[in-house]
């Protein structure tokens, strides 16, 4: 079955009509969250925030640029509230670690070796990933949940391991393989989610 980005591909006659039909299509993603789980999240950021707990992020590709923009964005909360911050950090950021353990190690062990020693009891992990399947934050997920850590998870498609696997999930149901409306969608979320935290903390 053909999905509704290859249809918009077909042959569009104009760039304003591809993003009309595509902006469109954007926002019926955007209406398959669940919500429930939505404010989930928003509330075990502030749990995490109020128990002085780390966030960490991670994602492969598109996923990991999103992972670091999550984790500045969050961490800028506090600043532009005026309040105490969030503790985030994104696995995704530390070029020589990873590149060392995935030379060492193997790709699956790039997130969980920086977990090994930091992540803590109690702890958020945010992963992104638009299959919820890759190897790594797959792993990532497991070892966070063996110490007694809270995942969230961001994904796509039908969700995935990972949908299965964290306590609170972001999905943005599209076919499987049609990735930047889902990619798009988790950017999305990064804004709504820490625009609202800035202003509930203002309040």
């Amino acid at each position: 079955m053909e999905s509704p980005i290859a249809r918009l591909s077909g042959k569009p006659s104009s760039l304003t009509e591809f993003y009309t039909g595509y902006s469109s299509y954007l926002l019926q993603c955007l209406g398959t969250i669940d919500l429930g789980q939505l404010e989930a999240v928003a509330d075990a950021f502030l749990r995490a925030r109020k128990e002085k707990k780390t966030i960490f992020f991670a994602g492969n590709g598109g996923s990991a640029s999103t992972a670091s923009h999550f984790c500045q964005d969050l961490a800028e909360v506090g600043r532009k509230a005026k309040v105490e911050g969030f503790r985030t950090l994104s696995l995704t950021d530390n070029v020589s670690y990873i590149t060392a353990a995935g030379n060492d190690y193997g790709f699956d062990a790039i997130f969980t070796n920086q977990m090994m020693f930091s992540f803590q009891p109690g702890d958020l992990l945010v992963v992104i990933s638009a299959s919820g399947n890759s190897g790594n934050v797959v792993a990532a997920t497991r070892l966070a949940l063996e110490k007694g850590g809270t995942v969230i998870a961001m994904v796509g498609f039908d969700g995935g391991q990972l949908g299965k696997m964290a306590h609170h999930v972001l999905k943005v149901s599209t076919p499987k393989g049609e990735y930047g409306p889902v990619e798009d969608a988790h950017l999305i979320l990064d804004h709504v989610i820490t625009t609202f935290l800035t202003a509930k903390l203002k309040g």
